[in-house]
């Protein structure tokens, strides 16, 4: 452990640098999945409450992993990872850079409110990472994994995944 005092500030700073396994481009902090970090025992032992995107979501497990492995790699004694599964995570916990560093990486952030109902036969509208078209169509509900769906742009012909709303 360093002769430094272990900050809250500073263990945030640790988890930014943990990239989300299924969305390489956005950390953790990014898409909100860190609740709480808890200093105990003058920094010795940190505990960090993570909240899944849905439940069972399969990367918690990698998430954990890797929340343990840049603590203790940094000289924290014990490290406890809390899985916390309420309130629910929804997509308004994502910070508005990590919507930017998804459509960066070319998949389309959620564009509303998780509370933000449609009317019952209105089709969300999506806009393409890529060319910035409306114009856009789902080709399936199912993208790589279950929080995203995939669509295709009709302007420029490119498939993409959009993160749901929920």
């Amino acid at each position: 452990m360093t002769t430094e005092k272990l900050s809250i500030p500073q263990v945030y700073a640790w988890l930014a640098e943990i990239s989300d396994p299924e969305i390489p481009a956005v950390s953790i902090l990014d898409l909100g999945i860190v609740r709480d970090v808890i200093l105990v025992d003058d920094g010795r032992e940190v505990s960090v409450t993570i909240t899944p995107t849905y439940s069972g979501c399969p990367a918690m497990d990698i998430i954990s992993m890797q929340i343990r492995m840049a603590l203790l790699g940094r000289g924290v004694a014990k490290v406890t990872v809390e899985l916390q599964l309420a309130p629910a995570w929804t997509t308004d916990w994502i910070t508005e850079e990590g919507k930017a560093k998804m459509l960066a990486y070319g998949i389309a952030p959620p564009q509303r409110r998780a509370q933000e109902a449609l009317d019952l036969f209105e089709e969300e509208e999506i806009e393409c990472p890529r060319c910035h078209s409306h114009h856009t169509e789902m080709v399936s509900q199912f993208g790589a994994t279950s929080c995203k769906s995939m669509y295709r742009c009709l302007d420029c012909k490119e498939p993409f995944e959009h993160f749901k709303c929920h």
